[in-house]
Order: C-alpha cells, then structure tokens, then sequence
C-alpha cells in the first residue's frame, strides 16, 4: 500500500545526507561545498556539467568539471592521461550524468578538485 512512498523516502534521505555532509568519504559532499574539505578524503557528487579531455595538455587528462558550467564551476575531477586506459568506457560520455568522485579534496587556484587515478574513485549516483 505505501510502496509508491518508498522513492520520497529514499529521496529525503539522500538530500539529508547532502546537506549534513562532513569529510567521511561516505557523506556526499555538493561541488559548491568540496573546497570547505581540502586536504581531507570525501565524495563529492554532482552533475557533470562539462567533461573535456585536455589532449594538447601536459599529461594529456580528462577534466569532469561540476558545480556550475565550465569555467565558472566550483570542482574538478582530474584523470591523468596514463590512467585514461584503466577505464572500460570514454570518460567523455559522463557529461551530463550524476557522478560521485572519491578521494583526497585539494585546492587548485580558486576550486576544488580530486584527482582520480582508478575506476574505484567515479561512481554513477542515483540522485538527481
């Protein structure tokens, strides 16, 4: 009978937990918030508003930006080039997509950024 509750609970929560999130890697932490926990591990998730391989750069990677659209945005996952191949799909096809990005927040001039060297720091996250 109330099985059609059971999405609005599951979304609460999930906005609960957003909004009370601290550096445990558990707790979603939203772009706009990730440079408050540089220096500390955590999981930021968002809307990858632009996701752009940087080719011609050093290192040649892949940049997620989210947390508004690029270059006004807040955060950055960084892929290095080398670690391109470990990954079993084109990074690219992320835009657009709700990820969360795990591991140690730093500060890169005036945002946040991880940078993710495995598959093991990118999971598809099921908010919205």
């Amino acid at each position: 009978m109330y099985k059609h509750l059971l999405p609005l609970f599951s979304a609460a929560a999930l906005a609960t937990v957003a909004f009370t999130a601290g550096a445990n890697p558990a707790e979603m932490i939203p772009p706009e918030n990730a440079a408050r926990f540089a220096g500390k591990d955590g999981m930021v998730c968002g809307k990858v508003e632009k996701a752009r391989y940087a080719e011609g750069s050093e290192g040649q990677p892949t940049f997620l930006h989210m947390g508004g659209v690029f270059p006004r945005h807040t955060f950055s996952a960084r892929i290095s080039g080398a670690n391109r191949s470990k990954f079993a799909f084109p990074l690219e096809t992320l835009e657009g997509k709700t990820v969360c990005v795990i591991g140690r927040i730093e500060r890169d001039s005036s945002r946040a950024e991880i940078e993710v060297s495995s598959p093991a720091g990118l999971k598809l996250a099921n908010i919205k």
